[in-house]
């Protein structure tokens, strides 16, 4: 805890913007887990046998839920970078997407790729942020 104060205020801004990010991935993760037909019919994807629930929970449950728990208990900037780094691929494929896949562009469409965006940046923010703080109580970086 004692480490925290040797931060800046917008550096644990930053570090609490990426633990937001982290949660959102986590609990989307969760979700997923939890109730795969719901997060399936939000995502207007199919899976109609057991199967196909079970890779939902895995693939988009599991996933999500443990890089993003990962990302709240590490100190690391790594666990950020890879949570701003699997937002902003997820952003940057639905919006290529457009272009091969034609999907409508719905309200949910719009909030999804916003938050795809928002949650990469913030998570990447955050990893700088800890590089820094790192780097400085290393000190490799003078003081600001």
């Amino acid at each position: 805890m004692a480490s925290l104060f040797r931060h800046s205020p917008v550096t644990l801004h930053l570090m609490n913007v990426g633990r937001l990010s982290s949660a959102a991935l986590m609990l989307s993760g969760v979700a997923a887990a939890v109730d795969p037909k719901g997060v399936v019919a939000a995502l207007h994807l199919t899976a109609a046998d057991a199967r196909g629930i079970t890779e939902t929970r895995a693939g988009l449950g599991g996933t999500y839920a443990a890089l993003g728990g990962w990302a709240l208990v590490s100190r690391e900037p790594a666990a950020d970078a890879a949570v701003g780094v699997t937002w902003l691929g997820a952003a940057a494929v639905r919006i290529v997407t457009r272009k091969i896949d034609r999907p409508p562009v719905t309200a949910s469409y719009r909030v999804y790729l916003g938050l795809e965006i928002s949650c990469g940046v913030m998570s990447l923010a955050s990893a700088t942020a800890r590089r820094r703080g790192v780097k400085k109580a290393a000190g490799q970086v003078p003081a600001r």
